[in-house]
């Protein structure tokens, strides 16, 4: 005899925001999760600022957020809803399962992450224990975090070559930096070497890139110094 394939379902149908910019995929899942057992969809957005804004104003338990959209894209949105005190919880439902986009995603705040080539079931599972405020990570993503876990991290920027990169990125010369920080040209010179090296990359723009990536430095707001 076959088990069943769903979990039992008791008390209140769960609450869903779905956030994609693809409405085929907006679609298919509202579809998915409507007909199964225990859940009710109560809207869709098209890019970050909409989830946001049906956030609070649905009051949903649980937002399937994709990463990529237009506008206000995915990571912004999790920060956004943090910020605002936001209850729901965020599973993440992406194609991207890189470093790059799941640790991110991860500290801003969302309880899970899922790739949108998972199973059904899994998907359902995923927002069944989403709901109850437990983590979800796919078969693949947890495999990446181990993975980065068991190898040793790669070697950070002091606070000086760090101090040196914020005032690249800023637009200062090298002459300019050395005047900020009250070293040498050629002790500036020296810092970029080593944080080139450090990140792997060959000059000035390819670093302020990388350290944006690997969250080294933060945009900073409009307005703000």
């Amino acid at each position: 005899m076959t088990e069943p394939t769903t979990e039992p379902t008791t008390g209140p149908p769960i609450r869903l925001l779905i956030a994609d910019d693809h409405p085929i995929v907006r679609d298919g899942l509202s579809s998915m999760f409507a007909a199964a057992p225990g859940f009710e969809v109560l809207g869709q957005a098209t890019d970050g600022a909409a989830a946001v804004r049906l956030a609070e104003e649905l009051r949903p338990d649980v937002i399937l957020m994709d990463l990529r959209m237009p506008g206000m894209d995915g990571l912004t949105a999790i920060t956004e809803l943090a910020r605002r005190g936001v209850t729901a919880r965020v599973l993440v439902l992406t194609t991207y399962d890189t470093d790059t986009h799941v640790l991110p995603a991860i500290e801003a705040g969302a309880t899970g992450y899922l790739l949108k080539d998972s199973p059904r079931e899994e998907l359902l599972r995923g927002a069944r224990a989403a709901a109850r405020g437990e983590s979800v990570l796919s078969p693949a993503v947890a495999a990446r975090l181990m993975n980065r876990v068991k190898t040793p991290a790669p070697q950070l920027l002091s606070q000086r070559e760090l101090e040196v990169l914020q005032l690249m990125a800023a637009g200062n010369t090298n002459r300019e930096t050395a005047a900020r920080l009250f070293i040498t040209e050629a002790t500036v010179k020296s810092h970029l070497l080593n944080i080139y090296a450090k990140l792997g990359v060959n000059d000035r723009a390819a670093a302020v890139a990388e350290a944006f990536n690997r969250g080294l430095l933060v945009p900073r707001a409009p307005g703000h110094p």
